[in-house]
């Protein structure tokens, strides 16, 4: 894995989890970066309403590899 790599952040959001909410991000972060290797999950917070939970979010470090 020798290289150099740049790192972007991320929040990817879900009414259904955690997981679904990285997954989110990193499944739109494809459509426009390459080269994606590795995550880091940064934070973690959900959005409460009338009791309940609303919506996952997730906020992910996406580490991709400098192409040359």
């Amino acid at each position: 894995m020798s290289g150099v790599y740049k790192i972007t952040e991320l929040v990817g959001t879900s009414p259904v989890s955690f997981a679904e909410a990285a997954r989110a991000a990193v499944e739109e972060a494809a459509k426009t970066v390459r080269h994606m290797d590795w995550l880091e999950v940064a934070r973690q917070s959900a959005r409460i309403k009338d009791g309940k939970i609303e919506e996952f979010q997730v906020t992910v470090k996406i580490g991709f590899k400098i192409e040359r």
